[in-house]
């Protein structure tokens, strides 16, 4: 996803990967290629966007779009409010996305953080729940990993997830890279069966590999250009389920 104080390229090492069908949080979900007419299209934006025509995003066949609305505990995406409020206006089921700086402070202080800053739910069929990106170091490419171990860096996780848990009554989805997951976290398997995954694979005919734990994603970003403005994704089902999945069912 776009770093909005200080853009870096974006890491996307992943592999190949094989179409399952399960359920997290009682939603059943097929992979689908992308070339079947079947996943509902959408994207992600940041500062970078600025002002967005969210009816002509609508009319290019925009059925949700995730919205970046802080990093850490000191940015919040000036352009966040209209944003948000522009996709819904448009009628485009939206979410807000937290880009975590683990070394900064906990996954519970910037989990709080996002909530107040945008980072809410609630069972509207408007709002999906809210989105942790985590992923490579853009600050310090040196250090990956945030300075964290592996069993500090799941326990930052699942601090960030609980505080979200708290505060909206949803789990967080989690925007990762198979790389940055199975090297970051020493391949835990400890978060797949209750959070949905968001993987980032760009210029590929699949989603690929999956960080180790999870048989299926749920949104697959697919490229970080295209025919939307930001980053182009995927929802792993039609129109009718993102609804739902909305809405929490």
């Amino acid at each position: 996803m776009a770093r909005d104080r200080k853009p870096s390229r974006r890491r996307t090492h992943l592999l190949t990967a094989s179409a399952a069908a399960l359920t997290i949080a009682g939603i059943a979900l097929v992979e689908i290629p992308a070339s079947a007419a079947g996943p509902a299209k959408g994207h992600d934006v940041s500062s970078h966007q600025k002002n967005v025509h969210w009816p002509s995003a609508k009319a290019k066949g925009a059925a949700f779009a995730y919205v970046k609305a802080t990093e850490s505990t000191d940015y919040v995406n000036p352009f966040f409010t209209r944003q948000y409020n522009g996709a819904r206006a448009a009628g485009i089921i939206r979410g807000a996305y937290h880009f975590a700086l683990p070394d900064k402070s906990s996954g519970a202080t910037q989990a709080a953080y996002f909530v107040a800053h945008g980072g809410g739910w609630k069972p509207d069929g408007w709002t999906l729940p809210p989105a942790l990106d985590i992923e490579y170091n853009p600050y310090d490419e040196k250090h990956g990993c945030y300075g964290l171990s592996k069993a500090r860096m799941v326990g930052w996780i699942k601090a960030f997830s609980a505080e979200v848990r708290r505060e909206t009554g949803r789990r967080p989805v989690i925007y990762t890279t198979t790389r940055w997951w199975n090297t970051c976290t020493g391949s835990s398997t400890a978060l797949a069966s209750t959070h949905a995954l968001w993987i980032a694979r760009h210029e590929s005919a699949d989603a690929g590999a999956l960080p180790a734990g999870w048989s299926y994603w749920t949104f697959w970003q697919y490229d970080n250009s295209g025919s939307l403005p930001g980053d182009q994704n995927l929802f792993n089902g039609s129109l009718s389920r993102l609804k739902k999945f909305a809405r929490g069912y």
